[in-house]
């Protein structure tokens, strides 16, 4: 299933993300010469991280009725050394997860834990992605 991602030309440069049957902004800062009409892309980038870490903490909560009844992922970005002279930077992301329910510390320990294991996560930190981008 492709992604497709095209200029929305009515701003500076928003584009619109196309996945399935759903549509997401996409901007950059009135400082890049965009609008904010939409997250950044690094933005979604560590959305991509947060988001995956409260479904899978969700999923797992459910498959083993454990009762979360709310959970909230904040992430914090430290990008100020991503772009090293080295060309080895380090962009780092803080992420807090915040589980409401009647939990002992032993099933908030097991869902950190888990949360900590989420398919993105291991993407981001575990796996070589390979990009080769061509003209069509």
């Amino acid at each position: 299933m492709p992604i497709t991602v095209r200029r929305d030309s009515t701003q500076p440069m928003r584009h619109i993300v196309h996945v399935r049957n759903h549509l997401v902004p996409a901007d950059v800062s009135p400082e890049e010469g965009g609008a904010d009409a939409g997250p950044s892309p690094h933005d979604l980038y560590d959305a991509a991280l947060s988001s995956c870490k409260a479904l899978t903490v969700l999923w797992y909560a459910k498959r083993k009725n454990i009762p979360v009844d709310d959970i909230q992922v904040t992430t914090t970005r430290d990008d100020s050394d991503e772009r090293d002279k080295g060309g080895k930077g380090v962009y780092r992301l803080v992420v807090t997860l915040h589980l409401a329910g009647d939990l002992t510390e032993t099933q908030r320990a097991e869902l950190l834990s888990v949360a900590e294991k989420c398919p993105v996560h291991k993407l981001m930190t575990a796996v070589t992605t390979e990009v080769t981008t061509t003209l069509g």
